[in-house]
């Protein structure tokens, strides 16, 4: 009898333990719970502590509120110029009402699968490859547009949907890198003829800039060299007309400049004096004497140069140009062609056929006929 009553006993504790345990249900957060009674929807139950009826409630399986990532595998979908590719999608999705999740959809997740493909399929089928691989965010807009608007009486509200991958054929992915290496190919010659251009363009115009210059400087160079000579040519003929040099000295500068002329093996033209004809008819007349006449006349001749010639000391006789001081200053540096001293149209050179050799030069007397010599 004992033995009956300890097992009675235990037999109701266990039965009170699952009665408890039946009725009291603890929602965690983000979960939503459907409950029927007796079959039938009663209630929906919010996170928190719950009471239910011990068999007479059940409890469905939790449903995630939270916002959910399903990957669905690739579909394969034609193109409008007949190509097959494959897409990959990926849906973002919420439960925004469990109950109609539960009672509306067998299976949303499966659902939401069949939807994408055949939008997927309608939408693709109308761009051709190309505009498939660039419009990925239209067809994305497309996909979740036609979802969220077909899921919405689910309970199930679509947030994104994105493509993940478009595959195409190898063929045309082979064709694609091969058009790629053309196309990438292409604008690497073209860059490098618009570079070669470009650098082309800067050499020729620095290479113009620099003729340009080089040019002035060279122009500048000859001008400030043209403005010296004709310095310096002035500053000489100052001076030798400021020293007034007489006809001896002017005869011996003559004389010694026709050597130079006959200099360098390119002269092809002599130049021959004016007076050289009247020394020949001097030199042919002396040789024509007598020998007795002609030799005393030689010796008469040769003792008058020698005494003409004779050199007198230098500390006694005058010197035959008398310079006067001449100091040049930073001024006579500078080119000034109009700075002048003498005027050069003033100044003529006397002829050396009409001129005495021993008579002193006069720059301002009169210049002697052209008929003939000037009388000794």
């Amino acid at each position: 009898m004992d033995l009956a009553v300890i097992v009675l006993l235990v037999l109701l504790v266990v039965l009170v333990a699952i009665v408890l345990l039946r009725s009291v249900r603890i929602i965690p957060q983000a979960r939503a719970g459907i409950v029927e009674r007796l079959g039938k929807y009663q209630a929906t139950l919010t996170p928190g502590l719950h009471f239910l009826i011990p068999f007479v409630d059940r409890l469905l399986p939790l449903i995630d509120l939270r916002e959910q990532v399903q990957s669905f595998p690739a579909q394969s979908v034609i193109t409008e110029d007949n190509l097959v590719v494959g897409i990959d999608t990926v849906v973002y999705f919420q439960v925004t009402d469990p109950k109609a999740a539960t009672y509306e959809i067998v299976d949303y997740i499966q659902a939401a699968d069949q939807l994408t493909s055949a939008t997927l399929r309608n939408v693709v089928g109308g761009l051709n490859l190309e505009a498939a691989l660039t419009s990925r965010d239209k067809i994305n807009a497309e996909l979740r547009g036609v979802l969220d608007s077909t899921t919405g009486r689910w309970g199930i509200r679509v947030s994104r949907v994105d493509i993940k991958e478009i595959t195409p054929p190898p063929s045309i992915q082979d064709s694609m890198e091969k058009q790629m290496r053309a196309e990438r190919e292409r604008r690497a010659v073209i860059l490098t003829a618009e570079g070669d251009k470009q650098s082309r363009i800067l050499m020729a115009e620095g290479q113009r800039q620099a003729a340009i210059l080089s040019a002035e400087g060279e122009a500048k160079a000859a001008i400030l060299r043209a403005d010296g000579e004709a310095q310096a040519i002035r500053k000489v003929f100052d001076s030798i007309h400021r020293a007034r040099p007489t006809q001896k000295l002017l005869a011996y500068q003559y004389i010694q400049t026709l050597p130079k002329v006959a200099e360098g093996s390119a002269n092809k033209v002599w130049m021959i004096p004016a007076e050289l004809g009247d020394a020949l008819r001097g030199v042919g007349e002396f040789l024509s004497r007598p020998d007795d006449d002609g030799a005393g006349d030689r010796r008469g001749r040769s003792e008058a140069l020698d005494e003409e010639v004779e050199p007198m000391p230098a500390a006694e006789d005058e010197p035959i140009v008398t310079p006067e001081e001449v100091r040049v200053t930073e001024d006579d540096l500078r080119p000034n062609l109009e700075r002048t001293t003498v005027d050069p149209d003033a100044f003529t050179v006397p002829r050396a056929a009409t001129v005495d050799p021993d008579a002193p030069v006069v720059l301002g007397g009169p210049l002697p006929p052209d008929g003939g010599p000037a009388p000794r």
